[in-house]
């Protein structure tokens, strides 16, 4: 499945979807091999200015390739698990709670060298491209905060 077909809620100013548990990312797939583990949510939920995906790497497993990118930097964020990640030669251990952001022209792998699954979550947006964030591009309207009654 490549998420096509995740049942969405969208309104005007907003798209969702629940992809369901971490443990059950192997029923995405991407690529022509259908590598199992990796949901893109650009289509998904419409994404106008970064990518995203979900990801769920084995034990023993690793990413078989070096990449850079043209334009865009990533972010990944290490939800669960132990792995290592290689950016231009130099290897970090990663777990729980390790964030690396890589530049556009950082030759990057990492791999799952434990016995437990792998999951992360990769970022990806133009690097240089925030012009506006947080504070600055907040907007507070004059609205009381309401919820409905549980």
């Amino acid at each position: 499945m490549d998420g096509a077909q995740l049942e969405k809620k969208q309104g005007q100013n907003y798209s969702a979807v629940n992809v369901g548990k971490w443990e059950k990312l192997d029923q995405y797939t991407v690529g022509p091999k259908k590598n199992p583990g990796k949901l893109f949510l650009l289509e998904v939920l419409q994404l106008t200015g970064m990518e995203v995906s979900l990801n769920k790497l084995g034990p023993g497993k690793q990413v078989p390739f070096y990449h850079s990118h043209k334009e865009n930097e990533e972010l990944y964020l290490f939800i669960k698990g132990k792995g290592q990640f290689q950016i231009d030669g130099e290897i970090l251990d990663v777990e729980e709670g390790t964030v690396i952001r890589v530049a556009p022209e950082g030759v990057r792998t990492w791999r799952n060298h434990s016995t437990e699954d792998l999951y992360y979550v990769v970022i990806q947006a133009k690097a240089n491209s925030l012009t506006a964030y947080t504070a600055t591009d907040g907007v507070i309207p004059d609205k009381k905060v309401e919820w409905p009654e549980v």
